[in-house]
């Protein structure tokens, strides 16, 4: 059977709009990997160990150009280069996603205690940093969940870092946690001592086994907005729930 000229275009028109079609998938897959990689990655919080500040099922955006790169900043964290470029140091007191130093694949989110050269201890559940206590002013008690799971109201602190930053800490044992009495530790050079906000409830900086100093090089981003929140023992892909468990007081709050 002979092949018209209207089939040959026919052909063409098909075979064109098939090379647009991938043409723009791939155009925006490299839009979004530039984004993730260069300015925010989406983040979601799957424990307590910043509540109050940020709780279990929160969605937030991290910037990654906060710190500067490093491999970590890349998917993956593919041995590119070592150190930072376009460098700038963490603050005392943000909140900020890191590579665990134990693996250098976890994701974790902690709260920034203690800089290069920093004496930071615990001491009855107040915190010293260099030898200094740090300011802490009894709040109204916050309502969390013991480990077993049951409703409890448990004492809550404003407490004021030196460079003047204040956020919300609780103690939900009191200040007779396990870790609300600790040695001194002596931050090295380029690390920083991080710790989280639900004091007793949290696996940070203290633990040195499981977490320890976090190198500079391993910090991804610095936590700016929550996105999207919604309740703990929901599901986000129930949309016809969301009216009912979304936490819509949440949405687009800044990170403090």
């Amino acid at each position: 059977m002979a092949r018209t000229e209207a089939d040959g275009k026919r052909k063409d028109t098909s075979e064109g709009s098939i090379y647009e079609t991938i043409k723009v998938i791939v155009q925006a897959l490299l839009i979004a990997l530039v984004v993730r990689t260069l300015l925010f990655q989406p983040f979601n919080i799957p424990s307590g160990s910043l509540i109050p500040t940020l709780l279990i099922g929160d969605y937030l955006f991290v910037s990654k150009y906060a710190y500067g790169y490093s491999k970590h900043s890349i998917p993956f964290s593919p041995p590119l280069f070592n150190g930072r470029i376009f460098a700038s140091p963490p603050k005392r007191g943000d909140i900020a996603v890191f590579k665990l130093p134990k693996d250098n694949s976890t994701d974790y989110i902690k709260r920034v205690i203690g800089l290069p050269g920093d004496r930071i201890q615990v001491r009855e559940g107040l915190l010293y940093i260099n030898d200094k206590p740090v300011k802490r002013e009894r709040i109204q008690d916050y309502q969390t969940n013991d480990s077993w799971g049951r409703q409890v109201q448990v004492p809550q602190y404003m407490e004021t870092l030196p460079n003047g930053v204040s956020h919300v800490v609780i103690e939900r044992d009191g200040d007779k946690g396990y870790w609300d009495n600790t040695y001194v530790y002596q931050v090295p050079a380029n690390h920083y001592f991080m710790m989280g906000d639900n004091r007793d409830n949290s696996t940070d900086s203290r633990d040195e086994a499981s977490v320890g100093y976090v190198p500079f090089e391993n910090f991804v981003g610095r936590a700016e907005i929550v996105f999207f929140s919604i309740d703990e023992n929901a599901s986000a892909w129930k949309v016809w729930e969301w009216p009912w468990t979304v936490r819509w007081d949440r949405i687009f709050t800044r990170v403090k």
